[in-house]
């Protein structure tokens, strides 16, 4: 219940640190704690973590579908994110351990660059965190209206984006682990979520009414988000390498089978 009041109060750079970093963080602890450390009582707590991934991205997309303050909806599809990242603890394989660190390092890329582009369009006559201020972008800056389409497509787990190589390797996890019930709720959790992310796309093509001044970039800003923006992209087209580097990050948990390639 915090996130979205954190992330709409605090200023636009500390929201995009506690929306990636806390989560990897506390994912890292979550992998340690239990597919490592407790795997002789995973029947219980993957129950116990398939309720929660299942609530976490109901709840979370649901509530991020009414919200026309970005920061507060990028706050609910964290939540959302969250829950399909659980789907990786909940599978406990090699696999799902991989798709978690794959996720969650392409999730960094763009929620940091939409954050990014949050702060470029913060100014002195306008706030820059609600859907009006999206209004036009294409027709004023295109490159960072591609940028931001890029990055809501991935967090809706699109092709060719990273978000959905992501997405992809974490269903498949819960397929292969026999979890196909939250596999199927995940796939239409992530459907139900491209209805928010477009709304921001419609803002910015179809909606040629700006709000306030011309935004500018500066250059460390401009560089962040043609960074996250190319990853996003090449991730999805050519992911090999990250799921090569999971995967021996996954071997390293004792517990888990390592039979798993990309």
């Amino acid at each position: 219940m915090w996130a979205p009041d954190v992330y709409e109060g605090a200023p636009t750079p500390i929201t995009a640190f506690l929306s990636v970093g806390s989560k990897a963080a506390a994912f890292a602890m979550l992998l340690r704690i239990f597919v490592e450390g407790m795997p002789s009582v995973a029947m219980y707590w993957q129950q116990l973590f398939e309720v929660l991934a299942i609530v976490t991205m109901v709840v979370g997309n649901i509530a991020a579908i009414t919200q026309n303050n970005i920061k507060r909806m990028l706050a609910y599809s964290s939540i959302a994110q969250a829950g399909y990242i659980l789907i990786g603890v909940v599978a406990g394989t090699s696999r799902g351990v991989t798709a978690m660190l794959v996720y969650l390092s392409v999730y960094a890329l763009m929620q940091l660059g939409a954050f990014a582009v949050i702060i470029f369009l913060r100014r002195k006559d306008a706030v820059g965190d609600n859907l009006h201020d999206f209004n036009g972008l294409y027709f004023r800056r295109p490159f960072v209206a591609i940028a931001m389409l890029l990055f809501m497509l991935s967090l809706g787990g699109i092709p060719p984006t990273a978000g959905f190589m992501g997405k992809f390797w974490l269903f498949g996890a819960a397929i292969d682990a026999g979890f196909y019930r939250l596999a199927l709720i995940g796939v239409l959790n992530s459907a139900v979520s491209l209805y928010y992310y477009l709304r921001v796309v419609v803002y910015m093509w179809l909606k040629n009414e700006p709000v306030g001044s011309m935004p500018q970039a500066t250059p460390a800003l401009a560089l962040t988000i043609a960074v996250a923006m190319v990853g996003t992209l090449v991730l999805g087209l050519y992911p090999g390498p990250l799921f090569e580097l999971a995967e021996t990050s996954a071997s390293a948990l004792g517990s888990v089978a390592t039979s798993v390639s990309p």
